[in-house]
């Protein structure tokens, strides 16, 4: 799949654009600095010639949405001293692929100053940043940074989301909702049934814009299933997972492209129920 991304300055713009409508958005996951700078920048590029979206984790010492997987992905980025800026930079070498978001805390923005941060990750080409630990309805100063940057803060919802904590997302959303398919952290396996579908359709009812489903998707297989009443993928601790499995650099790169392939062939064939996007 060949980039087709303008270096535009509106991030929420560039990714509600990114949702191709007629089938399921694919946006993988790279740890940043797993296990070093250099080697994760390859593994994202490997991805991003599948990718609609692409997202990029900081690590941080006390991830509280990332399961084991990821934990360990980021212990090991952090000790090659890999850093807030390092990862940011990783973003700025992918500048014409795919929008790029960010995975980080709240903590990591604060410590930078919130101004700071996000002027530093638009001036990279961010996108938009996912921060787990920031309530839709607290970070005033962190969201004003974010709009006077351009850049997109998505929010998560969880099946346990009440209906009015949904809307109060729908009200602030501004570039696309990931919605955590299971309640509890990542690296699971998730469940394609009637409670994901019913999730996902109430959220649907209150959110405006595009939806992403992560947390526990495998196979492209899943994926796909997903994909018919979704309107975006996330697969992460999976390729990690293929990371960790791999011999050498060269070839996890060359298994994560081929992975990555193979989940963009099984989310182009469409789909075949009433979901669309708004």
């Amino acid at each position: 799949m060949e980039p087709h991304w303008g270096l535009m300055s509106d991030g929420p713009a560039r990714l509600r654009a990114a949702f191709p409508g007629d089938r399921a958005a694919l946006i993988p996951y790279v740890m940043g600095g797993f296990p070093s700078v250099a080697e994760s920048l390859d593994y994202a590029r490997a991805l991003a010639r599948h990718a609609d979206i692409l997202e990029l984790g900081i690590p941080f010492s006390d991830p509280l949405a990332d399961g084991p997987t990821i934990q360990a992905a980021g212990q090991r980025a952090l000790e090659a001293g890999t850093r807030p800026g390092d990862v940011i930079e990783i973003a700025k070498a992918l500048r014409g692929g795919p929008p790029i978001v960010l995975m980080t805390y709240v903590t990591l923005v604060l410590t930078a100053g919130p101004a700071a941060f996000f002027a530093r990750a638009a001036d990279a080409g961010v996108a938009g940043v996912i921060i787990p630990d920031l309530p839709i309805d607290e970070g005033a100063q962190i969201r004003a940074a974010a709009h006077t940057a351009g850049v997109a803060i998505v929010p998560l919802a969880a099946p346990t989301t009440t209906d009015e904590r949904l809307r109060a997302i729908g009200e602030r959303a501004d570039g696309f909702t990931y919605l955590v398919s299971v309640a509890g952290v990542t690296g699971g396996e998730v469940a394609v049934d009637d409670s994901l579908r019913a999730f996902v359709g109430r959220a649907r009812g209150a959110i405006p814009g595009p939806l992403a489903v992560g947390f526990g998707i495998r196979t492209p297989a899943q994926a796909a299933a997903i994909g018919e009443f979704a309107d975006g993928i996330v697969i992460a601790s999976q390729l990690v997972r293929i990371i960790e499995d791999a011999s050498d650099h060269a070839e996890a790169v060359t298994a994560l492209d081929r992975y990555g392939a193979d989940l963009a062939a099984a989310l182009t064939g469409g789909r075949t129920g009433e979901a669309t996007r708004r």
